[in-house]
């Protein structure tokens, strides 16, 4: 087999272009059957296998791979997220429940106007909103695309947050005073468009679940939300019994933050 082209003169080291061509290989899911091992990579690569280990290293370090003293690399099964329904709950406390790292892309943050999220929200079609978009991560790997809406008249001061490794509610609580305290939510499983997928790094044939919120304070719709979430990485969990019937899971009195 000829060796994959690996740029020699480029100031990215040999293990990170090859740590980069393994992590869009497994995006595209070729390696579900097995993952190659060492002496496989260096010869794709053309590579030494201190190099081979060293990308292999940064891929472990993430979960994506497992690789024990003398057994070859192998794909790690994706940490699954639960949440429980009828909770008002974090992505960000959720993920981190399950020993995850959790951080995020900020993709979009400013001030804008939208007639149709104003609407569900109850407000003048003109009305200022704050708009934030983010690429959500768990253990460095793309869990979910978020984008959440809040009139700007109390959510202006969330212009001046670092969203990167922070919650949406701990920040609207701590900078404008302002805390949820129950909503609604509309969960729907949906094909993702090429773009939506190619951000997520969804594998083919993965469905997401869309997760449509309209959070309330003090009586009042103050947030409107739509979260991509990777079917793949994501589960929901409600409790039964044969004498009470259907029951959903119920967070605890504290409102967590998102």
């Amino acid at each position: 087999m000829a060796a994959r082209a690996l740029d020699r003169n480029s100031p990215l080291p040999l293990w990170a272009q090859i740590q980069k061509d393994l992590r869009r290989r497994l995006s595209r899911g070729e390696f579900d059957r097995a993952f190659p091992g060492e002496k496989a990579l260096i010869a794709q690569y053309g590579v030494s296998r201190n190099t081979v280990r060293e990308a292999l290293r940064a891929l472990r370090s993430e979960g994506l791979v497992t690789a024990e003293r003398g057994r070859p690399p192998r794909l790690s099964r994706p940490t699954e997220i639960e949440q429980p329904l009828g909770a008002l709950y974090s992505l960000f406390a959720s993920v981190e429940a399950a020993g995850l790292h959790q951080s995020s892309v900020v993709r979009r943050l400013d001030v804008r106007a939208d007639g149709v999220i104003a609407v569900r929200l109850g407000l003048e079609e003109s009305t200022p909103l704050l708009h934030l978009e983010r690429l959500r991560l768990a253990a460095g790997e793309p869990l979910a695309l978020d984008r959440v809406w809040l009139p700007a008249s109390f959510a202006k001061p969330l212009l001046a947050a670092d969203f990167t490794h922070t919650s949406l509610y701990d920040e609207l609580a701590t900078r404008t005073g302002v805390r949820l305290d129950g909503g609604c939510e509309q969960i729907h499983a949906v094909v993702p468009t090429a773009r939506e997928a190619e951000i997520l790094r969804c594998p083919d044939g993965v469905a997401v679940f869309s997760i449509e919120r309209r959070g309330m304070a003090g009586g009042r719709p103050i947030e409107w939300r739509q979260t991509l979430v990777r079917g793949d990485r994501f589960g929901f969990r409600a409790e039964f019994s044969a004498r009470g019937g259907y029951q959903l899971a119920v967070a605890s009195a504290a409102v967590p933050a998102a």
